[in-house]
């Protein structure tokens, strides 16, 4: 074998096992006899692993076996390479196992359809005799009364009669297209915003004022903003601000694809817009409904598949 196929070829959990095993026997026949497997396949194991780690692993006598320095070396890395292995397909059995009933979630319009919506069906697919009711909806629901399972928001205001989740951040910008940009110049400092045309998302009086931190410095600003359009769902204030009418203060899961094709570009980008909808996603759910172990699954799932860390403790 040459080295560029040794190098690809791939060391499996069988190899790692015998070479632990052997480490810590210091004899291949007691190796053999814990995994349940033949003395030859012990070292035809760590013949591989040592072919494609170009080292040897042990020192061989007619009396006994001991760690090279490559192989005491070797040791720790194998075992948390084992563990971590072995505790990702726990974590999958334990996503995988039955699980029944029906799942009520609610989330918010724009995220529920880019984001959350792209994930559901896989969850489903793993557990066949789970249903989820999605309810899209940009109004706080009550999760009692309207029996919610699981609420995801982004919010930061506490709610400490629920448990609380963080599952992903969310960053926002300030973008408009070129054709805006070219037309009115680009923004060099937060005042100059008073002076363009901005679009934002409305859901009462105070959303007209900006506040920006500088990401350098911490300095914060504070902009009363107006222009010719407001809504209240993002995804106008996304296509507005695409079609040209102005600078958007946006979510990066909506302008994060046209800011990367240059569609849209950023304004004052190292100026932080702060917002009342806080810089993550949060499950909220009551005590009650928590206990619940198809929604504890949900829960896990979805901070394992969204995969973008929360930066900030602030809570929905």
């Amino acid at each position: 074998m040459n080295p560029l196929e040794r190098q690809q070829r791939p060391i499996s959990t069988d190899m790692l096992a015998a070479f632990l095993k052997v480490a810590e026997s210091r004899s291949v026949s007691q190796a053999a006899l814990a995994l349940d497997v033949g003395k030859g396949l012990v070292s035809k194991r760590i013949a591989q692993l040592e072919e494609k780690l170009d080292a040897t692993l042990f020192s061989r006598s007619t009396r006994k076996i001991a760690l090279t320095p490559a192989g005491e070396a070797y040791v720790e890395f194998a075992r948390r390479a084992l563990s971590e292995i072995y505790g990702g397909m726990e974590r999958m059995r334990s996503l995988r196992s039955e699980l029944t009933g029906e799942i009520r979630l609610t989330a918010p319009v724009s995220w529920g359809q880019r984001v959350l919506g792209k994930h559901l069906p896989e969850f489903l697919r793993l557990h066949p005799a789970l249903e989820i009711e999605l309810i899209l909806a940009d109004r706080l629901m009550d999760i009692a009364s309207e029996r919610i399972d699981i609420a995801l928001r982004w919010s930061r205001h506490a709610q400490h009669e629920f448990n609380s989740t963080p599952l992903t951040a969310v960053d926002w910008f300030l973008a408009a297209a070129p054709l805006y940009l070219a037309q009115h110049g680009l923004a060099s400092k937060p005042g100059e915003l008073a002076q363009h045309s901005c679009l934002y998302y409305r859901r009462d009086n105070s959303d007209d004022t900006w506040v920006l931190q500088h990401e350098a410095t911490d300095d914060h600003q504070q902009i009363k903003v107006a222009g010719r359009y407001r809504a209240d769902n993002p995804e106008a204030v996304y296509e507005a601000a695409v079609a040209g009418l102005g600078v958007a203060l946006l979510p990066d899961y909506l302008c994060e694809s046209a800011i990367a094709q240059g569609s849209l570009i950023r304004v004052l980008p190292q100026w932080q817009p702060q917002t009342k909808f806080g810089t993550q996603v949060v499950a909220l759910c009551t005590p009650e409904r928590m206990k619940f172990t198809r929604n504890q699954a949900l829960l896990e799932y979805l901070r394992l598949a969204l995969g973008k860390t929360p930066k900030t403790a602030s809570q929905g």
